[in-house]
């Protein structure tokens, strides 16, 4: 099954999960509601497309500042509301204009104005202003609680088309928070909806191409919307593809028997032979690099809150076998322990960093680790390590679902065992690990960075102490809470240079490599595959206009692309 690629926890950065070959295609599917009977009536109409879903259990509604509603569970929120602009996530600097036009930073960049698109209507008729605008972003700036990008609005202005964005501090390095990640809802509705961290949503009204029109233990199905503006590709109107379904899956053995007899046409998961498993049929698999993967440890936990045991934990586990039995070889060894994303970044790696000492080593090395631990006074007692007569017990925990995580979960646990730390994988339910990571109720899990333009997005969503909030983390799962960072991160946002963001970033890389708030382990693609029988506009290699991840949050560009064949 996928792993959402949303900026809001599980909204940030890149959406996997696992085909295992074999299941039954029928097996995918729940037996009743609405949502499986519009599934056996796509035969019927090419115009339905089906995604691979995270079955959505007991979510409560499609509040896009949530990370636990139905809409950001399945992936499905850019569909139903939209932002200013959308990023093509693998072309930086590339933005494609939905509720703006066109913005403009002002001096300084402490300040940036956006001219609002015309002719945009609310699902319900009513007509979207730019009032909707600054009445979202004031919003988020007076609600800590669902400010997911960790934005520092100081002010909202309204003139004309136009609504400016105040900052205390330059925001160069942050446009795709501010206009990317920041969905839009109508004044009308949200002004009296209470906290809007709790409003359930159930009834979302928004300027995307969809409505909802059905929800249950069977999946979301949802349904053209017929007063949507168009989009900025040169549709007019309802977009072509007239249903999209997102259909609970029951296991992840299922979902390439899905992929094959045209039950699911796009779906995003790792594979371990692609090649084979498609030779012959009409899919398509595509994988593009965009983030780091890493192993998040909990900082207010025993004892991933000690420096030595997280040292001990990167030097013990072995990320060749992570790459190439867990991953199939289809995501690179992480190289440097900064964790910045190489090579597509290696232009902002800091020398300070660059030396052996900050070479993460392929291999895991028991004895290494044993040493760290052994200088910081830890002493085993039988197999395991102790302090002062504490044991180091932990467990790895990450979703069943996701087959490669629980792989190099197993991998991680007997590294770990090897070098006298008692460690143990443990495989959760969807959902039930997207609440702990929500709320830190964790120890150390698998998890992937935020997928981003520029190598601000990637640590802001590690290590901004905004996003670490009690009851609804949007990123920075570990729970650093650091002025310092906190005001590097400041600066590197400021940066209007390479030269500059390079600079910006050295105290950050620094700090990540020696005290590994995250553990990198291997850099992480986009996984993608659809079926090409039923609609042609998908996103290739030749042809980049965004990832073929159906989970990202930008999907909403790829389904306006896309054309029944018939």
């Amino acid at each position: 099954m996928k792993r959402i690629l949303n900026k809001r926890s599980v909204q940030a950065a890149v959406a996997t999960g696992a085909i295992v070959v074999g299941g039954s295609a029928g097996a995918i599917f729940a037996t009743a509601g609405s949502a499986t009977a519009a599934v056996h009536a796509k035969a019927a109409s090419s115009s339905v497309l089906t995604v691979e879903s995270s079955p959505v259990g007991q979510a409560n509604g499609f509040n896009p500042f949530v990370p636990t509603s139905a809409s950001s569970i399945v992936g499905a929120t850019s569909l139903i509301y939209e932002p200013l602009f959308q990023a093509d996530i693998l072309k930086p600097g590339k933005y494609y204009p939905f509720l703006a036009t066109s913005y403009k930073w002002g001096a300084g960049g402490r300040s940036i104005t956006f001219t609002i698109r015309r002719g945009v209507k609310w699902s319900n008729g009513t007509a979207f202003t730019p009032a909707d605008v600054a009445f979202t972003y004031n919003l988020i700036k007076h609600n800590p609680a669902i400010n997911g990008s960790g934005l520092t609005i100081s002010g909202v202005s309204m003139r004309g088309d136009t609504v400016t964005l105040h900052f205390p501090t330059p925001q160069y390095a942050n446009f795709q928070n501010i206009a990317g990640d920041v969905y839009i809802v109508p004044q009308s509705i949200w002004q009296s909806a209470g906290n809007p961290s709790t409003y359930a949503d159930t009834s979302p009204v928004g300027t995307g191409p969809y409505t909802v029109s059905s929800v249950g233990a069977s999946g979301v199905v949802m349904t053209a919307n017929p007063k949507y503006w168009g989009g900025p590709f040169g549709g007019h109107g309802a977009p072509a593809v007239k249903t999209v379904e997102f259909p609970t899956l029951s296991s992840n053995t299922s979902a390439l028997a899905a992929l094959d007899t045209g039950q699911v046409d796009w779906a995003g998961n790792f594979i371990a032979d692609p090649k084979q498993a498609f030779a012959g049929k009409p899919l398509t698999f595509w994988s593009p690099p965009l983030n780091t993967n890493s192993l998040e440890p909990n900082l207010h936990e025993w004892p991933t809150n000690q420096l030595a045991v997280r040292q001990a934990i990167s030097l013990a586990i072995n990320r060749k076998a992570i790459a190439s039995q867990g991953e199939s070889g289809t995501e690179p060894i992480a190289t440097n322990s900064s964790g910045l994303t190489l090579p597509v970044f290696n232009q902002f790696l800091a020398p300070s960093v660059k030396g052996a000492a900050y070479h993460i080593s392929p291999k895991a090395n028991a004895r290494a680790a044993e040493k760290v631990l052994e200088k910081a006074g830890y002493k085993k007692v039988g197999k395991w390590f102790a302090l002062h007569g504490k044991i180091v017990k932990l467990s790895v925990t990450d979703p069943t679902a996701y087959s490669d995580y629980a792989h190099d979960d197993q991998i991680v646990a007997a590294d770990l065992r090897a070098a006298g730390i008692d460690a143990t994988a443990v495989g959760l339910a969807v959902n039930t690990w997207n609440s702990d990571m929500a709320t830190g109720n964790f120890q150390l899990t698998m998890h992937w960075s935020n997928t981003s333009v520029a190598p601000y997005q990637l640590y802001d969503g590690w290590l901004n102490s905004t996003l670490a909030t009690k009851s609804n983390r949007a990123g920075n799962y570990e729970g650093l809470h650091n002025a310092a960072i906190d005001r590097d991160l400041k600066k590197l946002a400021s940066a209007g240079t390479i030269t500059a963001q390079r600079n910006a970033l050295a105290p950050i890389e620094q700090f990540v490599a020696k005290n590994l708030p995250v553990i990198p382990t291997v850099y992480g693609v986009s996984w993608g595959e659809y079926n090409t029988s039923a609609f042609t506009g998908w996103p290739t290699p030749s042809n980049e206009y965004e990832s073929a991840q159906p989970a990202t949050p930008t999907n909403e560009v790829v389904v306006l692309h896309l054309r029944p064949k018939s």
